[in-house]
């Protein structure tokens, strides 16, 4: 009789995209959710590929807030990818889904693109659980946290600041 082999999760990197450069919330009139990047947010948009050129990368997940959208677009086009719109990366919402997700997508290599509110409570969770964090505690608009995972574990976090514009 042979043993049973479980089948082990492979290696692989999750990043957290912290939505680029939005215009005002107070001037903007109508659903925030409609709240476009500003020009500055759409250069920060561009220079991630750049920033993220040596990645691998093989899925993208955003909020379906507008300014998460327009921060991945041009990773998209660049790597013939599609977006998924994710409400567990929505703002203003209970942390519980968006950290099933990442916890879900552990050994694959996948970019989620959330908000100022979600991320920093993703990596404070997931520093709680056992990961180890380096970086700085603020999340600034534009900057990528790069998770390393082993085996379906989040083991690793480092934050890298938004690209200069």
């Amino acid at each position: 009789m042979g043993k049973n082999k479980l089948a082990k999760k492979p290696r692989g990197t999750l990043y957290l995209v912290r939505h680029a450069k939005a215009g005002e919330r107070r001037s903007w009139k109508g659903d925030d959710r409609g709240r476009p990047l500003s020009k500055r947010g759409l250069r920060q948009a561009k220079r991630l590929v750049g920033a993220l050129g040596g990645h691998s990368i093989d899925r993208l997940l955003t909020s379906p807030y507008v300014r998460c959208r327009q921060t991945l677009e041009p990773i998209a086009k660049n790597r013939g990818l599609t977006i998924e719109e994710r409400p567990e990366l929505e703002e203003h919402i209970p942390i519980d889904g968006a950290l099933q997700l990442v916890k879900d997508l552990a050994g694959s290599s996948a970019l989620l693109c959330s908000h100022g509110d979600v991320i920093p409570a993703l990596i404070d969770r997931l520093q709680q659980e056992g990961m180890e964090v380096s970086g700085p505690t603020d999340t600034k608009k534009g900057s990528v946290w790069v998770i390393k995972t082993q085996g379906g574990r989040l083991v690793r976090a480092d934050y890298l600041p938004p690209p200069r514009t």
